[in-house]
C-alpha cells in the first residue's frame, strides 16, 4: 500500500512539472518586450528584432528551467524524507533447507532360467523369502522345455514372479558328432532369447542371472545392490558372481564373510550384467556352452569379475546336462554363507582396480615362498599367511591338486584366478598359488 501511495506521489509530481512548463513557454512566446508591444508588421520589417526576441525568449525560458529544476529536486527530496520515515522492511522469502538428492535404486530383476525341474520352488521360496522389495528386484523365470508340472509350480506364485516361456522347443540341427550335447545348444539358444526379453523388451538396465536349480544366501539381494555401482563405474569389470569355484568350507575362511575379490575367471552361477555388456554378446552369441566361450580372450578383454570369499549361491540340482558327475565331485561341497553381510553400508572402493592391484600384489608377493609340501604338513605355521610358486602349467596342476584347489584351467585362467594367482584357506591360513612376480599374463593354450 506504501508503496503505491510512493508512486502515485512522484507520477503527479512529473505531471504538474510538465504542465507548469508547458504554460510558461507559451506565456513567454506571446509575452511582448518590456517597454513596447511589437506587431507582426514591426517584426515582419526587422529580421534582427526577431532574432533579437527568439534569443531572448530561450534565455528567459532556460531560466526559469532552471528554476523549475530546483523545484523538482525538491520534491525528490522531500519524497526521499517522506518513503525513508515510512519505509517497510522488506522480507526476504523463506530458504528451505535442501534436501540432498538420493539417486533412486536401479531396478535389478533377478531373471531365473528354468526348464523341467519342479524343484524350482525351493529357488523360487527362497529369492522371496529374502527379497527386500518387489519394486527393486522383480522375479522373472524364463522357463524352456515345456514342461507342465515345471510350469504349475511357476504359476502357482501368480503375481510375485514373472512367467515368460521361450517359444522355441525344436530340436537344433548339429554336427553328428555334438548329438550328445544337444542339452547345451538348447541351453545356450534360451539363454539368448530370455536375456534378449530382458534387455531388449523389458529395456532393464541390469539383470542377476540365477539357474532353477541355485539355493540363495540370505545377502544375496545385499551383495548385489552393493556392487552394482562398482560394475557400472568400474569399465576393467564385466560381472559380479556370487561364486565362489574353490568355496568349500574348509577352504574359506568363514570368520570373514565379508571379504570379496577380483577374478580373471568368468564364475557364473548367480552373476550380474550390464545392457551394455548384453548389447555387446548379443550379436556374437554361441550355439553352445556359452559359459565357457564368455572364458575365451576375445569376449573377456581383459576384464575382471567381483567374487566373494563364501559363496551366496549353492546349487541343489544333480539332474542336469552335466549327469550330476560335476555336482557330486565338487559343487555339493560349496559352502553357502549364511551370515547377514551389511554390504551397502561397507567401504568396497579397495575393489576398484588400481586401489586392488596395488595392494593385491603387494601382499601376495610379499607373503614367504613356501614348498607345498611344508604347506600340506602345516610346517612354519608361524609365518601366517604364504605363497606357493607355480612356472609352468604342469607345475600349477600338480600343487592345485595337492591343496584340493580346482586344477582345471580356461583359456589359461585358473577357477577363482586374479592375475594367475588363486587365493584360499588350507588348515586355517591363508595361501597364495601364485606365478612368479615377473608374470607376463595368462598363456590361452594353458588347458
Amino acid at each position: 500500500m506504501l508503496k503505491k501511495q510512493s508512486a502515485g506521489l512522484v507520477l503527479w509530481g512529473a505531471i504538474i512539472f510538465v504542465g507548469w512548463n508547458a504554460l510558461l513557454l507559451l506565456f513567454f512566446w506571446t509575452r511582448p518586450a518590456p517597454g513596447r508591444l511589437p506587431s507582426d508588421s514591426v517584426l515582419d520589417d526587422d529580421p534582427a528584432s526577431l532574432t533579437r526576441e527568439v534569443i531572448r525568449l530561450a534565455e528567459d525560458a532556460e531560466v526559469e528551467l532552471e528554476r523549475q529544476r530546483g523545484l523538482l529536486q525538491q520534491i525528490r527530496e522531500q519524497h526521499a524524507l517522506w518513503s525513508q520515515r515510512w519505509k517497510v522492511p522488506t522480507v526476504a522469502p523463506p530458504a528451505w533447507p535442501r534436501v540432498p538428492v538420493t539417486p533412486s535404486p536401479a531396478v535389478i530383476p533377478i531373471l531365473v532360467i528354468a526348464c523341467d525341474r519342479s524343484t524350482v520352488r525351493r529357488c523360487l521360496d527362497k529369492l522371496l523369502h529374502y527379497r527386500p522389495s518387489a519394486e527393486r528386484f522383480p522375479i522373472i523365470v524364463s522357463q524352456d522345455c515345456g514342461h507342465e508340472e515345471t510350469a504349475q509350480v511357476i504359476a502357482s506364485y501368480g503375481s510375485a514372479v514373472t512367467h515368460i516361456r521361450q517359444p522355441d522347443l525344436s530340436n537344433i540341427a548339429v554336427q553328428p558328432d555334438h548329438r550328445k550335447f544337444q542339452g547345451y545348444y538348447k541351453i545356450a539358444r534360451h539363454y539368448r532369447w530370455a536375456l534378449g526379453q530382458i534387455f531388449n523388451k523389458f529395456k532393464y538396465p541390469a539383470a542377476v542371472v540365477v539357474e532353477d536349480d541355485l539355493e540363495v544366501a540370505p545377502d544375496f539381494f545385499e551383495y548385489f545392490q552393493a556392487t552394482y555401482p562398482l560394475l557400472r563405474t568400474d569399465p576393467s569389470l564385466w560381472c559380479v558372481s556370487a561364486w565362489n569355484d574353490n568355496g568349500k568350507e574348509q577352504m574359506v575362511d568363514s570368520s570373514k564373510p565379508e571379504l570379496l575379490y577380483r577374478t580373471d575367471f568368468f564364475p557364473g552361477l548367480g552373476w550380474l550384467l550390464l545392457a551394455e555388456l548384453w548389447a555387446e554378446l548379443e550379436p556374437k552369441w554361441p550355439k553352445a556352452f556359452w559359459d565357457d566361450w564368455m572364458r575365451r580372450p576375445e569376449q573377456r578383454k581383459g576384464r575382471a569379475c567381483i567374487r566373494p570369499e563364501i559363496s551366496r549361491t549353492m546349487t541343489f540340482g544333480r539332474k542336469g546336462v552335466s549327469h550330476g558327475q560335476f555336482f557330486d565331485q565338487h559343487l555339493k561341497f560349496i559352502k553357502l554363507n549364511q551370515q547377514f553381510v551389511p554390504f551397502t553400508q561397507l567401504d568396497l572402493s579397495y575393489l576398484q582396480h588400481e586401489a586392488y592391484d596395488r595392494d593385491f600384489l603387494a601382499r601376495v608377493y610379499g607373503a614367504p615362498l613356501l614348498q607345498v609340501e611344508k604347506v600340506r604338513t602345516n610346517d612354519q605355521k608361524e609365518l601366517g599367511e604364504v605363497r606357493v610358486q607355480y612356472t609352468s602349467r604342469d607345475s600349477f596342476k600338480a600343487f592345485a591338486k595337492a591343496l584340493g584347489v580346482m586344477d582345471d584351467l580356461k583359456s589359461g585362467v585358473p577357477r577363482a584366478g586374479y592375475r594367475g594367482i588363486v587365493t584360499f584357506q588350507f588348515r586355517g591360513r591363508r595361501v597364495y598359488l601364485a606365478p612368479p612376480r615377473t608374470w607376463e599374463g595368462y598363456d590361452p593354450s594353458w588347458n
